[in-house]
């Protein structure tokens, strides 16, 4: 007899440790996953800074799977959901397939939000995937380089200011170890420019850094980023970028801030698979295309469809909307699994989901952190201590655990960024021809020049 088939969308948090907990289980899953690694997205900002390697955050699917025989991994992106028929309809590279399930777990996780603005992305890239980090590696280290080359001054300062819009965990992490680049680990690298000279700005449309850790770390934070040299402009919203800077409103007014290299960490967005689920099956969904899940995790009225991770709009016990933070994505794949198991084995439904807060923990330097866990508020050198066993914790694999710890080493202790190099140097090629025009077309106007008579320019 054909035994329960149970897809699951999307190799994040949620649908990696569901499909861990239903190993055991009379099941036979299908993975559908756009890429074949596993991303630990939380510690992206690390490799767009040159602290770890892509491999380190991003161990291969079925190599994290290979003892699990009930599981088939597939490369490809679900497209749309038959629910009446219970059909995944994928495009794979090369070739569309489908695939039929009994159960449905969608944990497609969520992409970067410009707020309806999204030709920002051009110039400001979001930090959501190993792509978006290794342009962000190029347009990094890739800024002091140009910036070495140029005799204006206020090219050099243009190339030496980096803009970070956002200051949640990612965008607060990200300045700091900018700040870090340019005032610890770069400086006597350089023959024509002082990295120290950088400015890194922090820009945010609320009025508190971290502001989900609470007034005491918030205040916290923000005196550690000035102490590293940040400049933070809170109550300020960004209204334009392009090339060559950013604008925004602040209290003082409309302000532009001339700035080569500019990052995005503000927002989440659900993916069209998400808002296509809503629409097959009628369920609600909110402005970010967050699907409105009933207790149990799944889709009002199809109780054979469960939504974790990024994509849910649940509320707690205290009417709090729970956050898209990796652990609820963890808690809810586990249930999600067990519930299954439960209904597999015939007994009746357990508890509805019930999300255990284990904490909140970002870095804003080395050894320094913020960690908020229950009613416990701790920062500094304790909270990073907790903040590096957490994350080494939660690592796939011994290696990469290993390998974490060498380059931290390396990183914190030393003054050393073992991971500078990047495939996608092209990046800051890009940004130098938007702001000073291609190379090869001025050439071809001067050469037009003098053969007119003209003079070159």
């Amino acid at each position: 007899m054909q035994r329960h088939r149970v897809v699951v969308i999307g190799a994040g948090f949620g649908g990696l440790f569901a499909i861990k907990a239903l190993r055991n289980a009379p099941v036979d899953i299908t993975l559908i996953n756009g890429t074949a690694y596993h991303l630990f997205q939380p510690l992206l900002y690390q490799v767009a800074t040159g602290i770890l390697s892509e491999g380190e955050i991003a161990p291969p699917i079925r190599e994290v799977l290979k003892r699990q025989d009930n599981v088939d991994v597939k490369l490809g992106w679900a497209e749309h959901i038959d629910v009446e028929n219970k059909i995944v309809s994928v495009s794979g590279p090369g070739i569309d397939y489908t695939v039929e399930y009994d159960t449905l777990i969608v944990a497609a996780g969520a992409s970067q939000s410009y707020f309806g603005n999204d030709g920002y992305a051009e110039f400001a890239p979001g930090m959501k995937s190993i792509d978006d980090a290794l342009e962000l590696r190029a347009r990094i280290f890739g800024a002091f380089e140009i910036a070495d080359l140029q005799t204006d001054p206020e090219d050099i300062d243009r190339w030496l200011t980096f803009v970070v819009v956002g200051a949640g965990p990612t965008g607060t992490e990200m300045a700091g170890q900018i700040a870090e680049l340019a005032h610890r680990n770069l400086p006597g690298q350089y023959k024509h420019i002082d990295p120290r000279r950088a400015r890194i700005i922090l820009v945010d449309a609320v009025g508190a850094v971290l502001n989900t850790f609470g007034d005491h770390l918030s205040t916290r934070a923000l005196r550690q980023l000035h102490l590293l040299g940040v400049e933070v402009e809170l109550n300020t919203k960004v209204v334009g970028v392009d090339a060559t800077g950013i604008e925004v409103e602040t209290e003082r007014g409309h302000e532009r801030i001339p700035a080569m290299t500019k990052m995005w960490a503000a927002g989440v967005a659900a993916p069209p698979l998400a808002r296509q689920l809503a629409e097959a099956t009628g369920a609600p969904a909110d402005r970010s295309g967050r699907i409105h899940v009933e207790k149990d995790l799944t889709v009002p009225g199809h109780p054979e469809i469960f939504v974790v991770g990024d994509l849910i709009n649940l509320n707690d016990e205290h009417g709090q909307q729970l956050p898209g933070v990796a652990q609820v994505a963890i808690q809810g794949g586990r249930y999600a699994a067990a519930l299954i198991k439960s209904r597999l084995a015939g007994k009746p439904a357990g508890k509805p989901f019930k999300y255990f807060d284990k904490g909140s923990l970002a870095t804003v330097s080395r050894f320094s952190a913020v960690a908020s866990i229950g009613k416990l508020r701790l920062d500094g050198f304790v909270a990073w201590l907790i903040w590096v066993a957490v994350h080494l914790f939660y690592l796939v694999g011994f290696k990469n655990r290993l390998t974490a710890v060498l380059h931290w080493i390396v990183s914190f202790l030393g003054r050393g960024r073992s991971e500078r190099v990047s495939t996608v140097q092209q990046a800051f090629a890009r940004q130098a021809i938007k702001a000073y025009g291609d190379p090869f077309e001025r050439a071809r106007e001067q050469i037009e020049a003098t053969e007119a008579g003209h003079p070159a320019k």
